[in-house]
């Protein structure tokens, strides 16, 4: 056999990449410290919870709160967290780095490869570590001070990740944010973070670098900015007087906004799905369809 090399491209290598990041999880959640019964987790079901963390989409087979150790979801939040912000980082990087245009509109008003991800991997710590604190005293006097923190830390990385998984140890499986649904807090924190996360890092470095001046906007990011508050604003409407009607004003308030913002690029859920319309299972699915904006954590 001849020394037959053959160079990967930027496409294969980020592919290669994830399939690996994605493969590595799986193993590690299979390990008996992962899970909570100390037992070995089929491999399938881990592929599928690695793989559903890594692309930030949500889907489980165990509820992550009752069935997976702290190190167990400490490697979802870990691959969450590539998955968020790996791919347009390094897509970027690499494409940057062959000295090829950014298929997203426009490149970004930094000077190079190095500052265009340092404002990435920055603009990433700040958001999720205010985040984090902002939703912690929450958490703390609801859980203690270690279980709280650590709740405040995943639930802020998988909300700006847009990946949906939680840990909320209420009692019940699958319950996702159900027991927060008046809590102005949690509210506000979790949809600001999915929001922000949605809407793109080239979005981020317009409104870093041009601030309210819109006119001075990309167009992709007025295009992005605009169907986002519309996205929003209709279907809150529309669940706060069709759907939710017979909860209390707080819930049914929060409820309408959170579920206005969570279908498109998240998973959370703070009312009962089950309980919609078809028309609002219809709403909920057409946002899903949509997703969020290129270019972003969603």
């Amino acid at each position: 056999m001849g020394k037959l090399e053959r160079k990967l491209s930027s496409s294969q290598m980020i592919i290669l990449g994830f399939a690996a990041v994605i493969l590595l999880g799986a193993l590690l959640l299979m390990l008996p410290v992962s899970s909570k019964s100390g037992e070995i987790t089929p491999f399938l079901d881990c592929l599928l919870t690695s793989t559903s963390a890594v692309c930030v989409t949500g889907l489980v087979v165990y509820d992550t709160a009752a069935h997976w150790t702290v190190f167990g979801q400490a490697i979802i939040i870990v691959l969450i967290q590539i998955g968020g912000m790996g791919v347009i980082t390094v897509a970027a990087a690499i494409t940057m780095a062959a000295g090829k245009k950014i298929s997203l509109m426009q490149r970004p008003q930094v000077g190079g490869i190095v500052r265009f991800t340092g404002f990435i991997l920055k603009g990433i710590v700040i958001i999720e570590l205010l985040g984090a604190a902002i939703m912690a005293p929450v958490f703390i006097g609801d859980y203690g001070f270690g279980e709280g923190l650590w709740m405040a830390v995943f639930h802020s990385i998988s909300a700006f990740c847009n990946a949906g998984f939680d840990i909320v140890n209420d009692g019940i499986l699958f319950n996702s944010l159900m027991g927060y649904a008046a809590n102005p807090i949690i509210n506000l924190a979790i949809m600001l973070l999915i929001i922000i996360g949605g809407l793109g890092f080239l979005t981020w470095s317009d409104i870093c670098t041009n601030g309210i001046d819109i006119k001075r906007y990309h167009m992709q990011s007025k295009v992005i900015l605009t169907v986002t508050s519309g996205l929003i604003l209709v279907p809150t409407v529309y669940f706060f007087f069709f759907e939710l009607v017979h909860l209390p004003f707080a819930e049914r308030f929060w409820g309408a906004l959170f579920q206005a913002v969570t279908p498109r690029t998240a998973g959370f859920n703070t009312v009962d799905l089950n309980a919609m319309s078809e028309t609002g299972q219809m709403i909920t699915s057409l946002l899903m369809i949509i997703g969020g904006a290129p270019g972003s954590t969603a």
